[in-house]
């Protein structure tokens, strides 16, 4: 994603544009679903002196301001994802491989069956699955 994409996203949320925002979220963009090491492993190598506090503190930001999504794994492992259209996720318990799933048919299935069942005092807003099984080799 270029950087005035990236600018345009964060501003949109009603966020200041800053470089380290910048920097965690343009990682972020390139990565597929990773935790906060594998991201400052990546940000590391341009930006060194960026400190893993400050990518906690930013990716929960992006959590809060709907920027980055939290996935969690089967090993309590906390993965981060930027995709924000709607979408699931395969996870894979023998490999902690996490990919996007998309299907509308099902997205509209899931938004009837809600709307149906009418959770008296709830309104469903979003939902994503998570499917886990294993990738065939």
């Amino acid at each position: 994603m270029k950087e005035k994409n990236i600018n345009f996203l964060i501003k949109e949320k009603g966020l200041r544009v800053t470089p380290q925002r910048v920097v965690v979220l343009e990682a972020l963009t390139k990565s597929n679903h990773p935790t906060v090491e594998m991201l400052t492993e990546i940000i590391h190598k341009d930006h060194p002196n960026i400190a893993i506090g400050t990518i906690y503190k930013v990716l929960e930001t992006f959590v809060e301001k709907d920027l980055a999504k939290k996935v969690l794994t089967k090993k309590d492992i906390m993965r981060y994802d930027a995709v924000l259209e709607p979408h699931h996720h395969l996870y894979c318990t023998d490999t902690d491989r996490i990919e996007d799933y998309y299907d509308e048919e099902l997205n509209e299935y899931l938004n009837e069956y809600f709307k149906k069942k009418n959770i008296k005092g709830f309104m469903t807003e979003k939902f994503s699955i998570q499917l886990t099984g294993r990738f065939k080799k």
